[in-house]
């Protein structure tokens, strides 16, 4: 965990500077300020509403470059009005959904676009997931049509026919069923309302099989005005390149909503690539683009080359920043301004530095508390079964009022909805969202992030479910029980996870074998790095007393315990050896 004096308390004059800075983007800035205040849940105003306004207005304008090469928002508009009058005669309409499984290119986003327009949810599938867990994300959609990426064969061709939609398309297919479509603008769009259902994001939730939270219009405008208009505060020349999954809210929903908050142009990248990203982002011709922590460390590992301030990016956004590389970063690639922000795809609220103030996830004007927890990560409840905040420049565990203002949008599940909301918080009647993360109060609004409590831990931009970690390792023939968490890696961002598991008797553990299951069974981001052999579990009811216990270990207090590091798909675990974590740190291991 980062150091306390990196974590640098926020004062009036770091408001004051931030204002001058504001200054030459004011005019913008006063357009957007209403929709951060006020943005009536029956406003006919959508995603698809205002990209299509853009189109009709400046239809010569680029707005997908991929590869290079531009494509202007009058073809994006009249190829995905093709799409959504396809979907249309598949039977998608108001309410339904269209499930999407793609890697990262301008079909992905054009899907989408043709599937909001018509009043439908885009369920964005994660394509790391396989088997079991990608079955159940398909089925939790209960879509109506799947439109897939050949590039995804391998995720795709895991899912059982039985949960399939009734329509699929490749994208080919897709493609020339949309041949001689209308292209004109579908006469639904005009008439829906913000709060219609947009997006189906996919999250580890805190426990079991991953959750899809909800990204009505509404949320999404919040982060066209209050990230985009107010922090952002692209011009319409600017290009913001986006090498982050587009299943994910970070390139969704932050970074497509910068971009239409001005008219600017999206850059999207295949993947990221720590070697090759400032040479895409030189050819996509980018002004900024957004990140997650784990890849501004890897670009710092790079060896310095000219490429590092031969291109034009002057703002970044994105969440994750480490306090104590945030200038390293900025001085070595010549950024101007770092947009750090924190929310999460099924919070209400997001922080943003809107104030460009340094080592800060930012401001944010709606209502939450910072309160304190106890060793499990849930709130703590005084003698009158009240939550206590924590002091000034205190850390705790950041909660988020819901109300009529600020309504929750929550996951699909709405028992799962239901285990993330504190009532009774501090008077009766009130409700609360319990984010699951520790933050540190920085003044006048202000937190910095400082880590992830309960049973879910952050890796590779990711948030994995210790308890979808522990079914597969359970699953596993030798293997009795187990309990998993995130361990620090020095120098790396988020946590590691970290096994320990008790054999059944008489086994001994195939280290390869074990990995080809896990590999089998979860997402690579999900495949825990370290393996601890343990002879038994203290017998509680959930094992989190031990959990904590465990966790605090790590991997470098471990005794007389076989300890195995993941080194990679091809090479599965072998044994802990001590420069490994550094390996990690470095993006070294594991490789594939």
């Amino acid at each position: 965990m980062p150091s306390s004096d990196t974590h640098n308390a926020v004062g009036f004059t770091d408001l004051i500077r931030g204002v001058v800075k504001m200054a030459p983007h004011a005019p913008n800035m006063i357009k957007h300020a209403p929709g951060l205040i006020h943005r009536p849940p029956e406003a006919k105003r959508t995603i698809g509403s205002i990209f299509q306004k853009h189109a009709a207005s400046h239809p010569d304008r680029p707005f997908i470059r991929f590869d290079g090469r531009s494509i202007t928002y009058g073809e994006v508009n009249r190829r995905v009005n093709r799409y959504a009058a396809t979907l249309a005669d598949n039977g998608v309409g108001r309410g339904d959904v269209v499930a999407i499984l793609s890697k990262n290119n301008p079909t992905d986003l054009m899907v989408m676009l043709a599937t909001v327009k018509l009043g439908a949810v885009a369920g964005m599938l994660n394509y790391n997931q396989r088997g079991k867990v990608m079955a159940h994300s398909v089925s939790l959609l209960d879509a109506k049509v799947l439109v897939h990426d050949p590039d995804c064969a391998e995720a795709f061709d895991s899912i059982p026919a039985d949960v399939l939609p009734p329509q699929v398309f490749d994208f080919a297919g897709f493609d020339s069923a949309a041949q001689g479509r209308t292209e004109s603008d579908p006469a639904v769009t005009a008439t829906l309302p913000a709060s219609t259902k947009a997006f189906y994001i996919f999250t580890s939730g805190t426990t079991g099989m991953p959750k899809a939270s909800v990204m009505s219009h509404n949320r999404w405008l919040a982060n066209l005005s209050g990230i985009g208009g107010l922090a952002v505060r692209l011009k319409h020349s600017d290009t913001m390149y986006v090498p982050l999954p587009l299943y994910h809210n970070n390139a969704l929903s932050v970074s497509l909503g910068s971009v239409l908050a001005s008219g600017a142009c999206i850059a999207i990248g295949r993947s990221f690539s720590a070697s090759k990203f400032w040479d895409d982002v030189i050819l996509n011709r980018a002004t900024a683009f957004c990140y997650i922590g784990e890849l501004c460390r890897y670009l710092l590992a790079q060896e310095e080359k000219p490429t590092d301030r031969r291109h034009a990016v002057k703002v970044i956004i994105g969440n994750g920043m480490r306090p104590e590389i945030w200038d390293e970063f900025a001085e070595r690639f010549g950024i101007e301004r770092i947009v750090e922000f924190y929310g999460a795809s099924e919070l209400n609220l997001a922080f943003v530095n809107a104030f460009s103030v340094k080592r800060t996830a930012g401001f944010c004007p709606l209502p939450y508390k910072i309160v304190e927890y106890d060793d499990h990560g849930e709130p703590r409840r005084d003698e009158k079964g009240r939550l206590t905040e924590v002091g000034k420049g205190g850390t705790g565990l950041l909660i988020a009022e819901i109300s009529e203002r600020v309504p929750l949008d929550g996951y699909t599940d709405a028992d799962a909805t239901e285990k993330k909301v504190i009532r009774d918080a501090f008077t009766d009647g009130d409700a609360y969202f319990n984010s699951g993360d520790l933050v540190r109060d920085q003044g006048f609004a202000h937190i910095a992030f400082v880590d992830r409590l309960g049973d879910t831990f952050r890796w590779k931009g990711e948030n994995v479910a210790t308890t979808e970690v522990e079914s597969a390792l359970d699953s596993f023939d030798g293997i009795a029980q187990s309990v998993v968490y995130g361990v620090e890696i020095d120098k790396a961002d988020g946590r590691a996870g970290m096994g320990a598991v008790k054999l059944r008797d008489g086994v001994d553990l195939d280290p390869k074998k074990l990995s080809e299951h896990l590999y089998d069974h979860l997402p690579a981001y999900a495949v825990p790095l370290f393996v601890r052999v343990v002879d038994d579990f203290e017998q509680t009811s959930t094992f989190k007393n031990r959990k904590v216990e465990l966790r605090d270990e790590g991997y470098a207090k471990t005794g007389d315990d076989a300890v195995y590091v993941l080194a990679g798909r091809d090479k599965g675990y072998v044994d802990f050896y001590a420069d490994y974590p550094d390996d990690v740190a470095n993006a070294k291991a594991p490789k594939g």
